[in-house]
């Protein structure tokens, strides 16, 4: 039987909390984009990075959500060491930005893993809690990820910080598309 992370998991680990699962796509460092495919559950390597650029934070998304791109939720991963693709984290949503790109709207969800299994990130319940430069790096990154794929960069825009509750109510949104349009 084939397991996949992106049809087998559910959203939320625990809903109450507002803690999700996160399957890690990119890890922190890597300048390599890998995506999941959704269909057929396998890693694959996108594409590489146009330039010298590399993502400073695991990168995953959402399993059982379909955003208005009609792709799963993104997910700005905070970490202390990188991960691995298909690495599931059972994290907290702190906050989104939201983002669109040539596909349409692009929110990327931002979260740090759950205390048990890294208590680096307890005191981050916003994106508020994040110094102010470390909030400039993430917007620029999205900005500029994609500066020299000239077909798509003129298209993207980073229109700033989502709220938590923001970014929950998206998730639940993306859940429902995720089961509308897999009826």
């Amino acid at each position: 039987m084939k397991h996949n992370l992106y049809q087998s998991l559910s959203a939320f680990s625990n809903e109450e909390k507002n803690e999700i699962h996160v399957v890690v796509d990119i890890p922190k460092g890597s300048s390599n984009k890998y995506e999941y495919d959704e269909e057929h559950g396998y890693f694959k390597l996108d594409r590489v990075l146009y330039h010298q650029m590399f993502y400073p934070f695991d990168y995953g998304f959402i399993p059982q959500t379909h955003h208005e791109d009609g792709d799963a939720i993104d997910v700005v991963l905070l970490t202390t060491y990188p991960t691995f693709p298909g690495c599931v984290v059972r994290a907290r949503v702190i906050g989104a930005i939201d983002t669109q790109d040539e596909k349409g709207g692009d929110l990327k969800v931002i979260a740090v893993p759950v205390e048990a299994i890294d208590p680096r990130f307890v005191h981050l319940n916003s994106w508020e809690d994040l110094n102010e430069h470390y909030r400039e790096e993430l917007l620029l990154h999205f900005k500029e990820i994609k500066k020299l794929e000239k077909h798509k960069y003129d298209q993207v825009m980073v229109k700033g910080f989502v709220s938590k509750e923001q970014a929950v109510k998206d998730i639940n949104t993306a859940i429902e598309r995720y089961h509308k349009d897999e009826d």
